[in-house]
């Protein structure tokens, strides 16, 4: 058994070990996704002004904070101007898989969403977002004179490496707040029908995951309620002996008291040790036991009369 646990101890800080090699691979959550340098009939803030604008995409499949992250952008040498996201807003938080869009037109004081910057499509513009510890979470690069009216420089589809110029065709389109790419199929289905044309092979799959995991949760409580009744009768089992124990204690215990007797001649005898007297009247001990005549209640009722 000693062998046993020290095998799987070892084995254990061996996998330790191999995966303290291997360092993982931080990816981040929030992405730069789209960004809009002239907007003339595109998407209007919330002051019905339609201005330049970065899309932010939530790239998990959880609740994503904002706040306290910031916004960076570059297109002079040595000249960076810096937006932290303000805490304290609820609106920071990005659902999953989900878009946020924040509006270049320099006036901060507008609200959250509202940067203290603004882009210029004719001049080569670097943009960077940021984590709350200046941890760089992801960057992107627009040339100049790149984007044109209403056009937009963006991923391919949400979170994806790739990047296009959209707005200059039908099938590259301009998405403020909305999926890059809309999937119109969906390739493994679509193969998966080609071999499947009467839908058996669904049947069948379908059913036989189903009785899996009924065969799983039935073996799963049968060894459970096992475990657990042969628990219970041990518990039951284990208190007879104490009880029978406790029992033969108690015996003992009763045994080896005295009675009040004993104690009175122990004490007699002490007294006479230590120089009294058994003829004076105050050293001797009358015993008299509790149902004697003058505890008895016969003793005070009045006596049948006999007849003669």
């Amino acid at each position: 058994m000693k062998k046993l646990s020290l095998g799987i101890f070892l084995s254990a800080l061996l996998l330790v070990g191999l995966s303290s090699c291997n360092p993982k691979r931080i990816e981040s959550k929030l992405l730069i996704n789209e960004v809009l340098m002239v907007n003339e009939n595109n998407y209007m803030n919330d002051y019905g002004i339609r201005s330049p604008w970065i899309e932010i995409f939530n790239k998990s499949y959880n609740v994503t904070d904002m706040a306290g992250c910031y916004l960076r952008m570059s297109n002079t040498p040595g000249d960076t101007a810096t937006y932290t996201i303000p805490k304290g807003d609820v609106t920071t938080k990005v659902a999953q898989r989900q878009q946020a869009i924040f509006f270049a037109d320099g006036e901060p004081n507008r609200g959250t969403y509202h940067l203290n910057f603004t882009l210029d499509p004719e001049k080569t513009t670097w943009l960077g977002l940021f984590d709350t510890r200046w941890k760089l979470l992801d960057q992107v690069t627009i040339p100049a004179n790149t984007l044109g009216a209403d056009h937009s420089y963006g991923r391919v589809d949400d979170g994806k490496p790739e990047w296009e110029v959209k707005g200059n065709s039908s099938k590259k389109y301009v998405s403020p707040k909305a999926n890059n790419m809309i999937k119109e199929s969906n390739p493994k289905m679509e193969k998966f029908a080609e071999h499947d044309k009467s839908g058996i092979g669904m049947t069948v799959s379908a059913v036989s995951v189903v009785f899996s995991a009924l065969l799983l949760l039935y073996l799963s409580f049968r060894f459970i309620g096992k475990y657990f009744s042969g628990r219970d009768e041990k518990k039951a089992a284990a208190p007879e002996p104490i009880a029978a124990v406790k029992a033969e204690e108690k015996k003992e215990t009763k045994a080896e008291v005295a009675s009040d007797e004993v104690y009175a001649a122990i004490a007699m005898a002490l007294y006479e040790m230590q120089g009294g007297m058994h003829d004076v009247e105050s050293g001797v001990l009358t015993l008299v036991d509790q149902q004697s005549a003058w505890s008895a209640k016969s003793a005070f009722m009045r006596s049948k009369p006999e007849r003669k």
